[in-house]
Parts: C-alpha cells; structure tokens; sequence
C-alpha cells in the first residue's frame, strides 16, 4: 500500500504565492507518477477532480492550461517528495487540492482515474 500525505495548503490573497508538499510511504518503488487535482469545495462531490499538474521519474511533466506559467511541480525522488509551487493566484484557484501517485510513467494520461492512490487533499483558499 502507498500513503500520500499533504500540506502547505492555506489562505492566501489574489496575486500571492503558496507551496504545497505531498509525501509518499509504504511500497514507494512501485510509485512513478506523481501530481495534484483539485476539485471546488462548493461543487458537486461526485464531480472528477481536474488535473492540476503531475510528473514522472524522469521529469516529464504536464500541466492545465489554466495554471501553466504560474505553477510548477517538481519533485525529489530521494525523499518521496512531490512539490507544487502555485504563485499568481486568483480566486478560481481556491480548492481542495489532492495529492496523487500512480504506477504508470504517462504523463500524458490525466484523467483521475489514471491515478492509483490519492491523499486526503489540502484547502486551498484564494481571497480577493
């Protein structure tokens, strides 16, 4: 089993910056894709997470449209570490966003249900 845990989310004003972290545990080398999705807080629950961004061992990355140019994800594989830098933010980005891992290296594959194990996700807010 593989456990992912997050942290750096918050509140934070329009135009500020935030850097969420999410640890991986448990059966790591089984582990290549990494990411986060988000989903609104106030939508429907059965609504699919979005992608956010999401990278593999090798550092192939992709990305949303949405948030490319003001968010990077990066990662250390000695510490099991993926990071989300977020900087420019605005209102529409407040969500809870979630950690995931997946076995497969495909970054092009962003559909959620290409994601094997989820975190329990991170408030972010963004205030006008």
């Amino acid at each position: 089993q593989v456990q992912l845990v997050e942290s750096g989310g918050g509140l934070v004003q329009a135009g500020g910056s935030l850097r969420l972290s999410c640890t991986a545990s448990g059966s790591i080398p089984s582990l290549n894709v990494m990411g986060w999705y988000r989903q609104d807080p106030g939508k429907d629950p059965g609504k699919e997470r979005e992608l956010v961004a999401v990278i593999n061992k090798s550092t192939s990355k992709s990305y949303a449209d949405s948030v490319k140019g003001r968010f990077a994800i990066s990662r250390d594989n000695a510490k099991n570490t993926v990071y989300l830098q977020m900087n420019s933010l605005n209102p529409e980005d407040t969500a809870v966003y979630y950690c995931g891992a997946a076995r497969h290296s495909i970054v092009a594959i962003t559909a959620e249900d290409g994601i094997d194990f989820w975190g329990k996700g991170t408030l972010v807010t963004v205030s006008a």
